[in-house]
């Protein structure tokens, strides 16, 4: 499996030289191959009982951009190592965001009836196997990052390390605490503080382990680990933001998700403590900082680059 997966990775890097082109490009061939590898990775839905992998395939392949794995090869790239090395942690992050996305749309949370374009988790397979789909694929994430099949080419310090610094974004100190505030601050009178806590560990904690963990797994220093960082809390605030926006002016038809949710149960965001024009400017600027922190990287960093540009002109 680490074989087909590692070699088809390798490939697509020779194919592109130097790992750039047309971002879109880009995107594409980097998404199906952590496409493949999810695919791989899950058991089909012939396994027994085939409900809960039916339920958990069912999200995985819904659609969505998967930035977080892209993220993580693309550091990986962008500090000149094997980015084979960090596939398998690049599918296990999807795991844990699809866990979220699923959990998140129960009636429990944020009560949504679509998402990426078609109807919701639980409004297929009911609320208790979505709940347990989600802790199936947060549990698997975990499981992933363990094995020793796919990780032996990652020192044993290295890949504790990566484990470590994910399960701390995804817990109660990362992307759990930025939900539980959240929630617990819908239809209150509230502070930017509240607002900068929930967006930095509601969001941004994932997406700056993700690239984290791409650069660790490729062997980056601490220097080029410190900006990979930087650059990770930027955009992620720039892509929390972009969404509160798209809540407001996108549709369902082009969100594949309701829109407007976020005015209706009275959340916290930045539109509606700062409007539309300043958190768009806000949004501008983090990105403007996010591309100063890579100043000293070369072309490989390039994705990083435009991806950062792709966080907040994007219209889903």
């Amino acid at each position: 499996m680490k074989q087909l997966t590692s070699g088809l990775l390798q490939r697509k890097m020779r194919a592109d030289g130097d790992g750039m082109g047309m971002l879109d490009t880009y995107l594409k061939e980097r998404k199906d191959i952590v496409d493949k590898a999810l695919s791989e990775f899950l058991p089909d839905t012939g396994t027994y009982p085939p409900i809960i992998f039916e339920a958990v395939r069912y999200s995985v392949f819904a659609g969505g951009k998967r930035l977080r794995p892209l993220l993580c090869i693309a550091a990986a790239e962008a500090v000149g190592g094997d980015s084979a090395k960090a596939l398998p942690a690049a599918c296990a992050l999807e795991l844990i965001h699809t866990y979220s996305l699923i959990h998140d749309d129960l009636p429990a949370m944020d009560d949504d009836d679509y998402r990426r374009g078609q109807l919701t988790n639980h409004k297929v397979y009911g609320e208790g196997i979505a709940i347990l789909a989600g802790d199936a694929l947060l549990t698997e994430a975990f499981h992933l990052l363990s094995r020793a099949d796919v990780m032996d080419d990652v020192s044993p310090a290295t890949r504790l390390r990566v484990v470590n610094e994910i399960a701390e974004a995804a817990g109660f100190f990362g992307m759990v605490a930025g939900q539980v505030v959240d929630l617990d601050s819908e239809g209150k009178e509230t502070t930017t503080t509240t607002l900068e806590y929930i967006h930095s560990h509601k969001t941004e904690a994932l997406i700056t382990v993700s690239l984290r963990a791409g650069a660790l797994l490729a062997g980056a220093d601490d220097e080029a680990l410190h900006a990979i960082t930087e650059y990770g809390r930027k955009i992620g605030l720039a892509f929390q933001i972009a969404d509160d926006i798209l809540d407001i002016e996108s549709s369902l038809d082009v969100l594949g998700k309701e829109t407007g949710s976020d005015e209706n149960r009275k959340k916290v965001t930045y539109p509606a403590i700062y409007g539309i024009g300043a958190s768009r400017k806000k949004a501008s600027e983090c990105v403007e900082g996010a591309l100063a922190d890579l100043r000293s990287f070369n072309a490989k960093a390039d994705p990083l680059r435009q991806i950062a540009q792709f966080i907040v002109e994007r219209k889903s």
